[in-house]
């Protein structure tokens, strides 16, 4: 958390950054545990001065602004993962204590600031070339608001691995978190221990297609704000598709669709909802 439909609503909302020139880059060190920003703050400050906003792209659950250098240099990619807890914000932040990074435009107005709670959250300036071999493949896989079953089945068909696991690995399809893999395997009626191998071509069809919709929808309400709601939108709003909900979190509930009891479960180091009557095991 923040997962591909969260992030997304992050790019969208700094949208009216696009076309403003960076004056001013703080990195401020109010708490015990900095964010890892790559170069250190001060060369990434100067680097970053001058530079045009150009575009804003979503790579997996990444953030990515294209700049263009005022002076004759490379062009380069600010690139900052959320991860836990972090927000891209254009309005005050929660809490100052927790702001890893301002950035302020020329033409004025609020400033885009990130903020990271835990500080797990990474900021990272790259080059053209660093930028395609770090965030493209074989290390980030098909995005998954475009998934398709073909490329799901060759990605998972000769692996032991359970779907969740799999679903869960960003070489595999990029975006999907522990959210949104539990609520897309329901929706197929997949079972999350079942093993990749046994999953046929028109299963991988299905979760596909369940993929691109769930996400869609979340898209489209705004992600997900669970617990204490730390995951807010650019104008400090709430997501709404918590509310959609069918198995996240919903540990002993009675299953929407067939009345069973909903099981918690743990898989890879992270908890798993699942209902036992409708989910079939492949």
């Amino acid at each position: 958390m923040p997962e591909l439909p969260e992030v997304e609503t992050m790019c969208r909302g700094i949208g009216d950054v696009i076309g403003q020139t960076i004056v001013s880059v703080a990195t401020p060190r109010r708490t015990r545990r900095p964010s890892p920003i790559s170069p250190p703050p001060r060369r990434l400050a100067t680097e970053l001065l001058g530079q045009r906003i150009e575009a804003i792209e979503r790579v997996g659950k990444r953030a990515v602004l294209h700049l263009r250098p005022s002076r004759a240099s490379a062009s380069a990619r600010l690139v900052i993962e959320p991860r836990m807890t972090g927000l891209l914000l254009r309005v005050p932040p929660p809490t100052e204590q927790h702001v890893r990074l301002i950035v302020e435009f020329q033409a004025g107005g609020p400033p885009l600031t990130f903020w990271d709670r835990r500080g797990l959250g990474t900021i990272r300036l790259l080059d053209a070339a660093t930028f395609a071999t770090r965030c493209g493949p074989p290390l980030i896989g098909p995005d998954a608001l475009s998934l398709r079953g073909d490329w799901l089945y060759e990605a998972i068909h000769a692996s032991q691995r359970s779907i969740k696991v799999a679903l869960l690995d960003q070489r595999v399809t990029a975006g999907i978190g522990n959210i949104y893999a539990a609520e897309i395997l329901f929706a197929a009626g997949v079972d999350p221990r079942s093993r990749c191998c046994r999953l046929s071509r028109a299963v991988c069809d299905s979760l596909a297609r369940h993929c691109r919709r769930i996400l869609q929808r979340a898209i489209r309400l705004e992600g997900s704000s669970i617990g204490d709601e730390t995951y807010r939108t650019a104008d400090n709003r709430p997501g709404r598709f918590q509310r959609c909900h069918q198995v996240y979190g919903q540990t002993d509930a009675a299953c929407p669709r067939c009345g069973a009891t909903i099981r918690r479960i743990v898989q890879a180091q992270r908890s798993t909802w699942f209902c036992p009557g409708c989910q079939r095991r492949r």
